[in-house]
Parts: structure tokens; sequence; C-alpha cells
């Protein structure tokens, strides 16, 4: 990618949104340079959780041996199939058997929901994050990923419609925490949509990061068109100035 795209969006964020967490990029690849090998387990782990490491700094690749969430597998694309009884522990569980999240009213619903989401296959070996300051000239990112508070979250929600007559230039979809980050931007970036996908929502997840936060997710394109759009937006208002005030205490 363009060293240009690098600095000038770190000018920008930090003049725009002072004080702010840095978004990740995420990207797929064979290759592991520039990042190190995210640790493997065979205990359950969760994926949003993981990626604390990554927003600390720390560049991290994932594959299928090192992601320990059947569900964060599918969600990036290494493996097709729900886990066992993935319906019923979506729901309302199995007496005995399968505690149930409640996330959904019966398993009918689950798997309705599920017939609309179809799988995709991971185009890489490697699923690698990085913290925006930690990208180089060989990184090719697929998408962007900001953890955000509301005041920026309203800027964000804001910008990505600047350049769009549409009244759903960013979704919601219902998903876990990993899906709102990986599954529906890789959706919108194949299907050529492009929508920011407004996230993690996911009350599982949630313990994983801050309080105030949600996610905010942009395929590359869309950021692009975000960057280019910054420096003339209502970013340079005084209506902005007065939140921009607000982020900086």
């Amino acid at each position: 990618m363009d060293k240009n795209i690098i600095s000038r969006f770190l000018d920008l964020w930090h003049l725009y949104f002072p004080n702010q967490e840095l978004p990740l990029v995420w990207y797929y690849s064979n290759e592991i340079a520039g990042t190190e090998p995210a640790e493997s387990s065979n205990d359950w782990h969760c994926l949003i959780c993981d990626l604390g490491k990554v927003r600390n700094g720390v560049p991290l690749a994932f594959d299928v041996e090192s992601i320990g969430c059947h569900g964060a597998l599918r969600s990036a694309g290494f493996i097709q199939t729900m886990g066992e009884n993935f319906e019923a522990f979506l729901s309302c569980g199995i007496p005995g058997s399968t505690k149930g999240l409640r996330y959904k009213k019966t398993p009918e619903l689950v798997k309705q929901q599920y017939a609309v989401m179809p799988s995709f296959t991971a185009p890489g070996k490697y699923l690698a994050f990085k913290r925006w300051d930690k990208l180089d000239e060989n990184d090719n990112p697929m998408a962007v990923v900001f953890f955000a508070n509301p005041d920026t979250l309203s800027g964000l929600f804001t910008l990505v419609g600047y350049d769009d007559a549409s009244v759903d230039s960013v979704i919601a979809p219902f998903g876990a925490g990993c899906a709102s980050i990986i599954y529906a931007p890789y959706c919108e970036l194949t299907a050529g949509a492009h929508r920011a996908v407004l996230g993690m929502f996911d009350v599982s997840a949630r313990p994983c990061i801050p309080k105030d936060r949600l996610t905010f997710s942009v395929t590359w394109p869309r950021f692009e068109r975000m960057l280019a759009g910054m420096d003339e937006c209502f970013l340079t208002t005084d209506s902005w100035a007065r939140v921009r005030t607000r982020l900086s205490e």
C-alpha cells in the first residue's frame, strides 16, 4: 500500500479524532511476514479477546490452529460448517446436554438466519491483523476496523454518508463480534456494496472490550473514500469542533 496513505490518515485522525484509538486493518495472506503467529491452543478462546494484543500494537496472524472458536473459524472463512447443536446453543439449548445462550427464541430461527448467511472460503492461509501505525508498504488491507466510543462513532457514521445518497450506507447485522468485523465486511467487499458495518453487540464478546466501545468496520475501497473526504466535510466545521473538544478531554 501507498506509504503516503498511512501517514496522511495518521495526521488526519489525530487532528479530527484526538486521543482516539487507532483502527486495525486485516487482510489474508499465505505468508506470515510482518506479523507474529498467534498462539495455538486446544482451549476455547474468543478472537475478540485475542485482538486485545493487536490493539496494543502487536501484529498477529491467525490460522486454523490459532483461532479457538468454531464460530470465529467460520466467520474467518477457515471452515464452512457450524458446530454441532449450534442452533440449540444459540437459542434455548438442550436439557442435560447443551446450555443455550438464548440469543434467539428457537433453533428454527437460527436455521433461518444462517440460511441467508452463506459461508465463504478464506482466500489465504493466514488472517493478519495490524494496528494502523504498524502498517508498511507490503501490506494490502481488505478492511479497516475502528473500536470507537459514541462521539467517534457519530463522526465515522456521518463521514461514511458524506459522498453517499443512500440511507443504509451503515448496517448492523446480527452476528458474533468476529462476524461483525470479518464476515460482514468481507461479504460487503466481495459483493461490491461497501456498506460500513456497526458491530460488537455480541453479549459474549462484550467483556473483551471497554464498556464504551462498539466497532465500525469498512472495506478498503470505502475507507479510501472516507479518507478523501475528511478535509472537506463536516469535520472542518464548528459543529464537529465542539465534539472534538470532548474527544480531547
